[in-house]
């Protein structure tokens, strides 16, 4: 999808961080750009901020674990602008610790947000996007979609779920013949609000009392504001719906570390001990 003057993008998660940044350079693209996001103060600040640029947006609060959710936001979007080109399936969560000290209300909670999220947004958007005869999705997975690290196992499971889904959805629409491109984002750290993820649990899903967890949230933080800016991770994402790339990977430096994960299943060996999340 070459030309975007005049398109319209709607991004999940789009009020702070990657979302954000995708957003604001969506609109300097010319696009009509609406946002997503759970939290409703920090999405109206977005939404002016890029109203005040001259940018046509609107935000629609979303709660993206909830499939009448994205659908009332694609309605929404409908409504205002009478298509939808770009979808970015963007919205995610994620805490640290031991695997086994996870509750079932975290597991519901991250699979909610980083799986059933991606699950709505395809499930929603990509029937439209065929009917249109044109459009492009792009999932936000992680590095940690496609290699491990200890104390990230919820989050890895959900990454490795959007990456698997990313694929198969770019080979059923290559075997349907629709004209709709994917483009799957697996960044290393980038500096967002990830490590403060606890700010949007539901109810229902209490914060655990984990011994470690402050500090295991204190080193995630400190990995998170040495990372790159959400702004080139957004460049990125438009340069990939420009040329239709599929895997779009952020930083060169952890190529080693998904090399050596394929060689750790190709040669049977145990999973490599690693930092990278």
């Amino acid at each position: 999808m070459k030309d975007l003057q005049g398109k319209v993008a709607v991004i999940t998660g789009g009020a702070s961080g990657i979302g954000r940044a995708v957003a604001e350079r969506a609109a300097a693209e010319g696009m009509k750009v609406v946002i997503a996001d759970i939290e409703e103060g920090p999405l109206k600040e977005a939404q002016g901020e890029l109203a005040g640029r001259g940018a046509e947006a609107m935000g629609v609060v979303t709660d993206v674990s909830d499939g009448a959710s994205v659908r009332a936001l694609r309605d929404r979007a409908l409504d205002r602008f009478d298509a939808v080109h770009l979808v970015h399936n963007n919205a995610g969560v994620g805490v640290g610790g031991p695997i086994w000290d996870f509750t079932e209300e975290d597991w519901r909670w991250i699979l909610g947000a980083n799986q059933w999220g991606v699950i709505h947004g395809i499930s929603t958007f990509v029937p439209l996007m065929i009917e249109q005869g044109e459009g492009h999705v792009v999932n936000t997975a992680s590095i940690a979609g496609l290699t491990t690290t200890a104390f990230l196992g919820p989050y890895h499971a959900t990454k490795f779920a959007v990456v698997a889904m990313s694929e198969a959805l770019f080979k059923d629409l290559q075997v349907a013949g629709a004209p709709v491109g994917v483009s799957v984002l697996c960044p290393g750290f980038v500096q967002t609000r990830i490590a403060e993820s606890d700010r949007n649990r539901p109810a229902w899903a209490p914060e655990r009392d984990v011994e470690g967890a402050e500090e295991l949230r204190g080193v995630i933080q400190g990995m998170v504001d040495s990372g790159i800016s959400p702004t080139a991770v957004a460049d990125r994402v438009i340069d990939a719906v420009r040329t239709d790339t599929f895997y779009i990977l952020t930083h060169p430096e952890l190529n080693e570390a998904i090399e050596t994960r394929t060689q750790d299943i190709l040669q049977g060996r145990p999973p490599t001990p690693t930092n990278i999340a």
